[in-house]
């Protein structure tokens, strides 16, 4: 049946596909075979062929090599065809897939990162609503605030270029 070759040809490409990147996870990482998978808690042969694109890891096995590897799970997850790709966005995925840092700081600035977002979507949500209650248009909500109110409480006032800026101009001299 093609339909049946066509499954097992995806099958397998995902395969090949989280075989690969667990490969190139853990050269960059600089772990042998043999250590990953003391590490993962699986047999040398059996990431071998996973690596090769062989075998099709669970996702409990992906588990264990995303914390042997110290990356999140979610992109292995991702990677093997098991979980559907979020919602795309460059910052996220640059954090999830830094080597540089560990899952524990990976999560702090995932979380920081997202109460920005959620802080800022709030604010939006508020002037949208406020926008409508006063009856404007609403597709102006994405201009630049014009009143202080309207200024989100961590906007940074313009510093002034230098200190002449910082005083007021002095009563009857006119420079003309």
């Amino acid at each position: 049946m093609p339909q049946d070759e066509n499954l097992a040809a995806v099958m397998s490409s995902a395969a090949q596909d989280i075989g690969s990147f667990i490969r190139a996870q853990r050269e960059a990482a600089q772990v042998s075979v043999r250590q990953l998978a003391e590490k993962a808690g699986v047999s040398n042969p059996y990431l071998s062929q996973i690596e090769r694109g062989l075998r099709k890891p669970s996702a409990d096995v992906l588990n264990q090599i995303a914390k042997a590897l110290r990356v999140s799970a979610e992109v292995l997850y991702v990677r093997a065809g098991i979980l559907e790709p979020s919602e795309t966005n460059e910052v996220r995925d640059a954090i999830v897939t830094d080597t540089a840092i560990n899952e524990r700081q990976k999560q702090v600035l995932l979380d920081i990162y997202t109460s920005f977002c959620q802080q800022n979507e709030a604010v939006l949500a508020e002037a949208v609503s406020a926008t409508e209650a006063r009856g404007d248009n609403v597709t102006d909500v994405d201009e630049e605030p014009t009143t202080e109110q309207d200024k989100s409480p961590l906007e940074i006032p313009e510093v002034p270029q230098s200190i002449t800026e910082l005083k007021p101009p002095k009563e009857g001299h006119s420079h003309g």
